[in-house]
């Protein structure tokens, strides 16, 4: 019986299988956002293919698809090709990098991320959200960005045993998508590079993931800049992406009510920055603008009631030292 169910999904899946691709060099554009243009969306996986059929989304009439170093399209879904393509992007990034030479003397420099274990103080990561929070400059001297160290929570099976061992943690396997912003009259403006930066976490991996970036050469800009995180789904045992709802549909009494799907890791909260660094966005809605996570912006949130206002990401950095 589940296999033949299985093999009907299989099918639907296949047929409804589309790759986006860059224009030019004909090669897959790795995940790429898909926005229904009604809150909905999905993402493509690092062979750029996704799944979408009017039988799935009968209210669909268009996609609008981005990704970074790309004009965003905008496409009918009616007739909807099984290849899409996507047209580089013209602008150029800012120079960030002055007279940086091999073999120069640094010094390393680490802000320490904030650990927390307790669900209460845990942003629950959802598809369309966007985290992002603000880094000053620190230094007049060249700084070059090495990793960033991003705090996870991990759920327990036994809420009672939430102290002990990883191997007692309930297990997962998230792929997160990393964006370095340059700053913008205080919130996240261009991207400081048009790479594409993934990283997959699981329970293994503790109270924290350490992403190593030191080979993107970021250097850190006068007016500082943003580390943003977006959860894009589980992956299977392989660590491929998988199709992930944004919403479960729970049928009640009243109707079908959707409840939006949180994904794990959670991401632990902070009142311990001084000053309130944390911006947020809506990916698929609110015209995918950045707002600061506060009172007042329209967050409803027991985060902040606690005055939890900034998720605790760490950094290591190299302060060279002058000639």
């Amino acid at each position: 019986m589940y296999k033949y169910l299985f093999l009907i999904l299989f099918s639907q899946l296949s047929y409804a299988q589309i790759t986006v691709s860059d224009s030019i060099t004909k090669y897959p554009v790795s995940y790429a956002t898909i926005s229904f243009g009604n809150g909905n969306g999905t993402f493509a996986d690092d062979e750029g293919k996704f799944y979408f059929t009017k039988k799935l989304y009968p209210d669909i009439d268009s996609l609008f698809i981005s990704a970074l170093g790309f004009k965003d399209l905008n496409i009918s879904t009616e007739n909807l090709p099984n290849q899409l393509f996507l047209q580089p992007q013209a602008d150029e990034l800012d120079e960030v990098v002055i007279g940086t030479k091999l073999n120069r003397k640094f010094k390393e420099e680490k802000l320490k991320p904030y650990l927390d274990d307790d669900y209460y103080n845990c942003w629950l990561p959802t598809i369309e959200s966007e985290i992002a929070v603000y880094f000053p400059k620190t230094s007049n001297q060249d700084q070059k960005l090495t990793s960033v160290i991003f705090p996870i929570a991990l759920e327990s099976k036994d809420w009672s045993k939430r102290k002990r061992a990883n191997s007692d943690k309930k297990k997962f396997s998230t792929l997160f998508r990393v964006k370095l912003y340059g700053n913008n009259n205080g919130k996240p403006g261009k991207v400081l590079t048009y790479e594409t930066i993934v990283f997959r976490a699981t329970e293994k991996n503790g109270d924290a993931y350490e992403l190593n970036v030191e080979d993107y050469d970021i250097y850190i800009p006068n007016d500082g800049f943003f580390v943003s995180l977006q959860v894009m789904g589980y992956t299977g045992k392989n660590g491929k992406l998988l199709p992930n709802k944004k919403y479960k549909e729970i049928k009640t009494k009243n109707g079908v009510v959707k409840i939006p799907t949180n994904f794990r890791p959670l991401l632990p909260f902070t009142d311990e920055r001084e000053t309130k660094n944390t911006y947020i966005k809506r990916v698929f809605i609110n015209g995918n603008n950045w707002v600061k996570f506060d009172k007042g912006n329209g967050f409803k949130s027991s985060l902040l009631d606690k005055e939890l206002y900034n998720y605790g990401i760490g950094l290591t950095y190299k302060t060279f030292k002058d000639d």
